[in-house]
């Protein structure tokens, strides 16, 4: 993993572009409901950077997924960028995919396993928590 910064990514039709200004606080993948239906798949992976450290082009679509998340995304294509909390939010956790080179960022755990598919097999030694796990 380079700590070549800045980092940057954006949607597939290139309607949204960003840039990371720091390196992750933390990266991992997320199994929890919420995030399989908003990316349309069995985990996300994510990385945590400080908000002020995204900078974004372009104008991302929003939506509450909870009454504490919301996702960012782009309205053309539909990718979804990334994910916040909706009050006083200090974090933004950026989907990993979305970023030019995603080999920058290698996620470290995963989190919200109680709700892995079964059908999902990960071989991986990273450590695995059944809720948020280090992240709170």
């Amino acid at each position: 993993m380079s700590n070549d910064l800045p980092l940057e990514g954006g949607c597939l039709c290139g309607a949204i572009r960003y840039r990371l200004n720091a390196r992750p606080l933390d990266a991992g993948y997320c199994h929890c409901r919420l995030c399989q239906r908003s990316a349309g798949a069995p985990v996300l992976a994510w990385a945590t950077i400080p908000i002020d450290d995204f900078v974004c082009t372009g104008e991302p679509g929003r939506y509450r997924s909870s009454s504490w998340g919301l996702r960012l995304f782009c309205r053309d294509c539909g990718t979804q960028i990334g994910y916040r909390e909706v009050e006083n939010a200090k974090t933004m956790d950026i989907n990993i995919v979305t970023l030019d080179d995603p080999e920058q960022i290698v996620p470290e755990y995963h989190i919200w396993t109680h709700s892995q598919l079964d059908w999902f097999d990960v071989r991986d030694d990273l450590p695995r928590h059944e809720d948020s796990g280090p992240d709170q």
